[in-house]
């Protein structure tokens, strides 16, 4: 397995539609899957894109650990189950919207290093497409779950999380977030 450099903001391969990956099982694309998950742990990402390691394929590799689920969220065991995902393989995937609630959250990317920008995501999604052994998959995510798979699906169309914001103000590096929330708060106290 191989650590791979990851491409940055301006990058012409993050600005492209990926192509579809016509073979999951090919042992090009399976090498290119363990450099991913490699690379994405190495980075301490939650995912990770094909297109973010200079291949522009329909390729995402991402997980949702339970520890990310909102603190003091009460749901059952099959609501949480929505709300996380164990490191998910995704080939040709494909996102329907499942309701029209969305969520603001902060989001950073490996491709955007040392920012982190508030962006709104639909809060209720399925996303289906090929696993790691060409198999069907289809599942539905909420909150941190569906975010992650939205933005690492947003990378195989040529965008970036800034393109998704409605207020670039809210465009932060990551060391002045915590003077920035400590301000806000002070500010709805007054």
């Amino acid at each position: 397995m191989t650590i791979r450099k990851i491409a940055r903001m301006g990058h012409p391969v993050l600005r492209q539609q990926a192509k579809p990956v016509d073979d999951p099982l090919d042992p090009e694309i399976q090498r290119l899957v363990r450099d991913m998950i490699e690379t994405m742990i190495d980075a301490n990402g939650a995912g990770l894109a094909a297109p973010q390691v200079y291949e522009s394929l329909r390729l995402v590799i991402f997980q949702a650990p339970p520890e990310r689920v909102e603190p003091g969220s009460e749901m059952d065991e099959a609501e949480a189950y929505t709300h996380s995902a164990p490191l998910t393989i995704l080939f040709n995937p494909v996102i329907e919207v499942l309701g029209p609630e969305t969520q603001a959250g902060w989001e950073g990317c490996l491709s955007v290093p040392g920012l982190r920008g508030l962006v709104s995501r639909h809060n209720y999604i399925r996303y289906s497409g090929l696993d790691q052994a060409g198999k069907p998959i289809s599942r539905i995510a909420r909150g941190f779950h569906a975010r992650v798979v939205q933005h690492e699906c947003d990378h195989l169309d040529g965008i970036l999380y800034p393109q998704r914001m409605q207020d670039l103000s809210l465009l932060l590096f990551e060391t002045e977030i915590r003077h920035f929330l400590e301000a806000q708060k002070g500010s709805e106290e007054a």
